[in-house]
């Protein structure tokens, strides 16, 4: 019988982990099903953390789904691709660990657990022109998930961001947001979605949540799942006040429950996996550029990702490593004002490649290929603003882009467009000088961009910035349109624009640990019995994004090394390992 907090003050377990996002519930899972006993404890009043509300991708070179499609590639070619990345903070011992164990990891859940994953085979890597960059083969998503199979615990686990589902319904990457964006253009795409949303309003109606289950909401369903079959506890609204230590070794965690606090004696390892400080205030205003009081920034996880984890590994004499190119997983973000008078965050990753649309500054000029990755976009726009002005951008576009694409968090045609006019969200005018004076733009600063990127884009190019140059481009572009799926002019009214800011996915600088996922102190040495993964783990990537996922595909990785470890099984005792329990 498993034992509920309040039964107990003093519990016993062999791993303790603070956190149940990717990372967390990556080592759970994994410790467990080395038969050690495993207990998560999550601050919140649900499980999922940042990765409930994420995209679900997780970058994974050499995959086995990849080469199960024929796309095999030595791992040199991702090696390659990371060093020329990473530069001066390419670290090999790290990148090594990553790029040995990624693909042992997504068998593992394959094989052993509820964690099935469908390919991001056509996926390429952002920086096309980087030697070793990947056309496809490198990402994997959690697939697709009936929420009914996850029985009681469904309703233990956060639901999609608001902003990013429609009607609380996510859309998943790839076929499924494709139907959505040709609903009005295919038959096959109208049946897709009629299909597919008569079930949600169905779901709505019975249970009261969306329950087909994609993207990062997905991935943690199956690990939750995953973990409770093994006989994981997981314990929800119960932070972690202190950890417990004897001498210089860390033996477990104080927990702050509603019934009193709860002492959580753990006899091998705590692993840290609380997510990162992407809501610290004053970490955010000593790390981030150009936000002097800490809150010139939009974060997209959840309020309660405060850097917890960092904090804890401090105490126990632990080092935050941050040394990165930047200390923050950058996304560009829109507040979006909600009916019931709270303000939400849109992550901008969709249309910023689609052909028609342009992303500029206060004073009218372009300042950055828009199909380019969201890091890449906000890196550009922070070093590019105005000092002394915010760092804000804005996206225009047409009419006729927006009933096409949608902007923002406004939603393609047949979804009214009027609302989001009426709050503000959307600026407009019948001209670009209009729509310049709406949105406080430099009036013929923007006129003479909009000209010459028309003069360019009607035969498909971009002499200042090379949009739709790279596979990345192209493949976040719009197919249909010739010669270049990434450009079309912007020409007829009513324009539209949306005002877009700094906001992030999470923080790359964390605790630093070494290839086994152990905690270092201030001279480098391992802290025994602490472990770190995801967002409280320093970076692999030493603050560069070099692909899409590169913040789960680590976090499961890690989560999956450090519970290896901690359960004392070598990477040479893999294969061994996986024959005994099939």
């Amino acid at each position: 019988m498993p034992v509920e907090p309040h039964n107990a003050p003093d519990i016993d377990c062999d791993v303790l982990i603070v956190g149940s996002g990717a990372a967390g519930l990556s080592a759970a899972v994994t410790a467990a099903w080395h038969g050690l006993k495993v207990i998560v404890v999550e601050k919140d009043p649900v499980f999922g953390g940042a990765t409930a509300w994420s995209g679900g991708w997780a970058w994974v070179p050499c995959n086995p789904l990849a080469r199960r499609a024929g796309i095999v590639e030595d791992v040199e070619q991702p090696r390659t691709y990371l060093k020329h990345e990473l530069g001066e903070r390419y670290e090999p011992a790290m990148i090594n660990a990553f790029l040995e164990a990624g693909p042992r990891m997504v068998a593992f859940f394959e094989q052993h657990t509820s964690l099935q994953f469908a390919d991001g085979n056509a996926i390429a890597d952002i920086h096309g022109d980087t030697p070793g960059a990947g056309t496809g083969g490198r990402s994997v998503i959690a697939a697709p998930y009936d929420g009914r199979k996850v029985g009681k615990l469904l309703k233990r686990l956060r639901k999609t961001m608001r902003e990013t589902s429609f009607m609380g319904m996510p859309i998943m990457a790839g076929a499924d947001l494709g139907a959505f964006l040709n609903l009005t253009r295919s038959l096959s795409a109208a049946w897709h979605v009629t299909r597919r949303f008569t079930r949600h309003l169905l779901d709505l109606a019975v249970h009261g949540r969306a329950m087909q289950l994609v993207n990062g909401v997905a991935l943690v369903a199956r690990l939750a799942k995953s973990a409770e079959d093994l006989g994981v506890l997981l314990w929800e609204s119960a932070p972690v006040t202190e950890l417990l230590q004897e001498g210089d070794q860390v033996r477990g965690a104080m927990i702050s429950t509603a019934r009193g606090e709860i002492r959580i004696h753990a006899r091998k390892a705590v692993v840290l996996a609380a997510g990162g400080f992407a809501n610290d205030i004053e970490r955010r205003k000593a790390l981030f550029p150009r936000t002097p009081t800490g809150h010139e920034h939009w974060a997209l996880p959840p309020l309660s990702v405060s850097g917890d984890g960092l904090r804890l590994g401090e105490s126990a004499g632990a080092r935050v490593n941050t040394d990165m190119a930047s200390p923050v997983a950058w996304a560009p973000v829109s507040q979006v004002p909600h009916k019931d008078g709270s303000i939400g965050h849109f992550p901008h990753i969709i249309e910023r490649s689609k052909p028609g649309i342009i992303g500029v500054l206060s004073n009218g000029q372009r300042f950055v290929n828009e199909a380019n990755g969201y890091y890449d976009y906000v890196t550009a726009m922070v070093a590019a603003a105005p000092q002394g002005e915010e760092v804000a951008s804005w996206l225009i576009c047409s009419h006729g882009f927006q009933r096409r694409y949608g902007l923002g968090i406004s939603r393609p045609f047949p979804v009214p467009l009027s609302p989001f006019i009426r709050s503000g969200y959307l600026k407009t005018g019948k001209t670009v000088e209009e729509l310049a004076r709406a949105c406080g733009i430099d009036s013929n600063g923007l006129c003479s961009t909009v000209a010459q990127y028309n003069h360019h884009a009607r035969n498909g190019e971009d002499p200042s910035f090379g949009r739709g140059s790279t596979p990345y481009n192209r493949k976040q572009g719009d197919v249909l349109q010739r010669p270049n799926p990434c450009l079309a002019p912007i020409e007829q009214g009513p324009f539209y624009a949306v005002k877009v800011q700094p906001g992030c996915f999470g923080t790359f600088a964390g605790l630093k640990v070494n290839a086994h996922a152990q905690v270092l102190d201030s001279s480098g040495r391992p802290i025994t019995g602490l472990y770190a993964a995801g967002g409280d783990m320093a970076s692999i990537m030493g603050g560069h994004y070099p692909a899409g996922g590169i913040n789960l595909g680590p976090a499961l990785t890690f989560g999956y090394i450090a519970a290896r470890h901690i359960a004392g099984i070598t990477a040479d005792e893999q294969e061994i390992d996986h024959a005994a329990h099939r």
